[in-house]
């Protein structure tokens, strides 16, 4: 399990620097957070990084991702991740309040980041 956190990256907004999350309670109260389940060499992958990390950019007022932490694990790191996403990535899933992860449905890589923008606000409602 050890492997799998420290192998975990945190992305927040693209003005904020890039995070090793070191242990699995990183979340502070009231954040939002979101995990992308990836690998490396993911062309899919790698282009909806992009898209979301633009999609944080965009945030400001009442329509704020700032609050929303992106936790990209790469599933080549976990056995269990793999064997549930290996054929799926890229998987996108928020945290709910319980602490669940629960699947979003698939963002199109066409999808401008104001579109992503607002289906990951309304996710989040």
């Amino acid at each position: 399990m050890a492997a799998a956190i420290s192998a975990t990256l945190v992305f927040a907004a693209r003005r904020r620097p890039l995070v090793c999350s070191l242990s699995s309670s990183s979340s502070k109260p009231n954040t939002r957070k979101l995990v992308l389940y990836s690998k490396p060499g993911c062309c899919l992958c790698d282009g909806l990084k992009e898209k979301l990390n633009a999609a944080f950019s965009l945030s400001s007022g009442s329509d704020s991702l700032n609050d929303v932490t992106l936790q990209v694990r790469d599933i080549t790191t976990n056995p269990k991740w793999e064997r549930a996403y290996q054929y799926e990535i890229p998987v996108l899933a928020k945290e709910n309040s319980d602490g669940k992860e629960e699947v979003l449905p698939r963002l199109s890589p066409r999808l401008s980041a104001e579109i992503i923008q607002k289906k990951l606000l309304a996710a989040f409602r």
